[in-house]
Protein backbone atom coordinates (compact mmCIF):
# COMPACT_ATOMS: atom_id res chain seq x y z
CA UNK A 1 0.00 0.00 0.00
CA UNK A 2 1.19 3.50 -0.78
CA UNK A 3 0.51 6.25 1.69
CA UNK A 4 -0.15 9.06 -0.76
CA UNK A 5 -3.96 9.15 -0.53
CA UNK A 6 -4.19 8.67 3.21
CA UNK A 7 -1.56 11.36 3.81
CA UNK A 8 -3.25 13.76 1.42
CA UNK A 9 -6.60 13.15 3.11
CA UNK A 10 -5.25 13.54 6.64
CA UNK A 11 -3.36 16.70 5.69
CA UNK A 12 -6.47 18.34 4.28
CA UNK A 13 -5.89 17.99 0.58
CA UNK A 14 -8.92 17.42 -1.67
CA UNK A 15 -9.26 13.65 -1.29
CA UNK A 16 -12.46 12.04 -0.07
CA UNK A 17 -12.63 9.56 2.77
CA UNK A 18 -14.34 7.15 0.37
CA UNK A 19 -11.27 7.28 -1.91
CA UNK A 20 -8.98 6.55 1.03
CA UNK A 21 -11.07 3.58 2.19
CA UNK A 22 -11.26 2.16 -1.33
CA UNK A 23 -7.52 2.60 -1.86
CA UNK A 24 -6.63 1.00 1.48
CA UNK A 25 -8.86 -2.02 0.80
CA UNK A 26 -7.65 -2.39 -2.80
CA UNK A 27 -3.97 -2.28 -1.82
CA UNK A 28 -3.84 -4.28 1.38
CA UNK A 29 -0.59 -5.05 3.05
CA UNK A 30 0.11 -8.63 4.07
CA UNK A 31 1.33 -7.35 7.46
CA UNK A 32 -0.82 -9.19 10.02
CA UNK A 33 -0.75 -6.17 12.34
CA UNK A 34 -2.82 -4.33 9.72
CA UNK A 35 -5.53 -7.00 9.42
CA UNK A 36 -7.81 -5.62 12.19
CA UNK A 37 -7.76 -2.20 10.55
CA UNK A 38 -8.78 -3.63 7.19
CA UNK A 39 -11.62 -5.55 8.83
CA UNK A 40 -12.77 -2.33 10.51
CA UNK A 41 -12.66 -0.44 7.23
CA UNK A 42 -14.68 -3.19 5.57
CA UNK A 43 -17.24 -3.04 8.37
CA UNK A 44 -17.70 0.70 8.74
CA UNK A 45 -16.30 2.18 5.53
CA UNK A 46 -16.46 5.97 5.45
CA UNK A 47 -17.80 6.04 9.00
CA UNK A 48 -14.31 5.04 10.18
CA UNK A 49 -12.71 7.60 12.44
CA UNK A 50 -9.61 9.34 11.12
CA UNK A 51 -7.75 7.71 14.01
CA UNK A 52 -8.19 4.38 12.21
CA UNK A 53 -6.33 5.76 9.18
CA UNK A 54 -3.62 7.20 11.43
CA UNK A 55 -3.15 3.90 13.28
CA UNK A 56 -3.11 1.89 10.05
CA UNK A 57 -0.60 4.33 8.57
CA UNK A 58 1.62 3.90 11.64
CA UNK A 59 1.44 0.10 11.53
CA UNK A 60 2.30 0.01 7.83
CA UNK A 61 5.23 2.37 8.39
CA UNK A 62 6.56 -0.09 10.97
CA UNK A 63 5.77 2.18 13.91
CA UNK A 64 3.82 1.42 17.05
CA UNK A 65 0.34 3.02 17.06
CA UNK A 66 0.34 4.15 20.69
CA UNK A 67 -2.50 6.33 21.96
CA UNK A 68 -0.05 9.23 22.44
CA UNK A 69 1.23 8.95 18.89
CA UNK A 70 -2.24 8.65 17.36
CA UNK A 71 -3.39 11.71 19.34
CA UNK A 72 -0.39 13.69 18.12
CA UNK A 73 -0.96 12.72 14.51
CA UNK A 74 -4.67 13.49 14.79
CA UNK A 75 -3.77 16.94 16.17
CA UNK A 76 -1.22 17.50 13.40
CA UNK A 77 -3.80 16.52 10.78
CA UNK A 78 -6.35 18.92 12.27
CA UNK A 79 -3.75 21.71 12.28
CA UNK A 80 -2.79 21.01 8.67
CA UNK A 81 -6.44 21.25 7.62
CA UNK A 82 -6.94 24.48 9.56
CA UNK A 83 -3.81 25.94 7.96
CA UNK A 84 -4.98 24.98 4.47
CA UNK A 85 -8.21 26.86 5.17
CA UNK A 86 -6.36 29.74 6.91
CA UNK A 87 -8.78 29.22 9.81
CA UNK A 88 -7.12 31.14 12.64
CA UNK A 89 -9.91 30.37 15.12
CA UNK A 90 -9.52 26.63 14.51
CA UNK A 91 -5.74 26.87 14.78
CA UNK A 92 -6.07 28.52 18.19
CA UNK A 93 -8.62 25.97 19.35
CA UNK A 94 -6.43 23.05 18.26
CA UNK A 95 -3.41 24.45 20.08
CA UNK A 96 -5.48 24.92 23.25
CA UNK A 97 -7.05 21.47 23.04
CA UNK A 98 -3.91 19.56 22.03
CA UNK A 99 -1.11 21.61 23.61
CA UNK A 100 0.46 18.55 25.23
CA UNK A 101 0.68 16.74 21.89
CA UNK A 102 1.89 19.81 20.01
CA UNK A 103 4.48 21.14 22.45
CA UNK A 104 7.25 21.31 19.86
CA UNK A 105 5.12 23.58 17.68
CA UNK A 106 3.93 26.03 20.33
CA UNK A 107 6.61 28.62 19.50
CA UNK A 108 6.22 28.41 15.70
CA UNK A 109 4.90 31.45 13.82
CA UNK A 110 1.18 30.72 13.56
CA UNK A 111 0.63 32.37 10.23
CA UNK A 112 -0.64 29.67 7.91
CA UNK A 113 2.29 29.08 5.48
CA UNK A 114 5.11 28.70 8.05
CA UNK A 115 2.91 26.74 10.45
CA UNK A 116 1.61 24.44 7.72
CA UNK A 117 5.17 23.64 6.61
CA UNK A 118 6.20 22.87 10.20
CA UNK A 119 3.11 20.72 10.74
CA UNK A 120 3.69 18.71 7.57
CA UNK A 121 7.33 18.17 8.56
CA UNK A 122 6.30 17.02 12.05
CA UNK A 123 3.60 14.73 10.58
CA UNK A 124 6.01 12.86 8.31
CA UNK A 125 8.70 12.74 10.99
CA UNK A 126 6.32 10.75 13.22
CA UNK A 127 6.50 7.83 10.79
CA UNK A 128 10.29 7.72 10.93
CA UNK A 129 10.52 6.98 14.65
Amino acid sequence: MTFELVDRYLLGEPVSKAEVVADALAHRSTDQAAAPFYRALEAVGVRAADEAFVALRLVLAGATPSDERVRRLRALAALARACRNDDRAAIGKIFRRDAAALGDLLEIDRSAPPLEAAVRHAYFREFER
